[in-house]
């Protein structure tokens, strides 16, 4: 076993300067690997988040001729995705209505939700809000568009569903 330990130590010993390793970062080597994993999934957190704001950015505001990303009612900082686990992720969004008492943040929530399930290329778990503190009512809105049965229910409306496979439309 004795010779075992000194293998591996003269091995880790002899691989730090190939590495560009000092002995004091040879010390940190396991540390370093990890932090660069760290890194590289936190770099891949964000390609997902700019996916999707890619997504969400081209969908048009129901009473206006401009995209959310215009009116700044999104923007890539709204936008964040978590690692739930090997193949789901969890895709935040908080979007800003242009006014606090808007009547369509409901719409546009629901314009959001409708546009990711049918095109978001990986496996998800979705919840939308309102940014804090920037419409009267974003209780209430957050939890119509995070409930899936008022979510169907609206999508049922065929005035509705009109006005929302307008807004998420690709435009040419």
């Amino acid at each position: 076993m004795e010779w075992v330990l000194r293998l591996l130590s003269w091995t880790l010993n002899g691989a730090r300067w190939p590495l560009g390793l000092s002995e004091q970062g040879a010390a940190q080597w396991p540390l370093g690997l990890s932090e660069q994993g760290a890194a590289r999934r936190h770099r891949i957190m964000e390609e997902k988040a700019l996916e999707v704001y890619d997504l969400i950015r081209t969908i048009r505001d129901p009473e206006k001729p401009n995209t959310l990303e215009e009116l700044e009612v999104v923007t890539e900082s709204c936008v964040k995705v978590q690692k739930i686990n090997e193949e789901d992720y969890l895709v935040i969004i908080r979007f800003t209505p242009t006014v606090p008492h808007c009547s369509l943040a409901t719409l546009i929530g629901l314009c959001l939700r409708v546009k990711l399930q049918r095109c978001l290329p990986f496996k998800h778990k979705l919840e939308i809000y309102i940014s804090e503190g920037t419409h009267s009512t974003e209780e209430d809105i957050n939890k119509q568009i995070n409930d899936k049965e008022r979510v169907a229910a609206a999508m049922e409306n065929p005035n509705l569903r009109e006005i929302v496979e307008q807004c998420v439309l690709e435009p040419d």
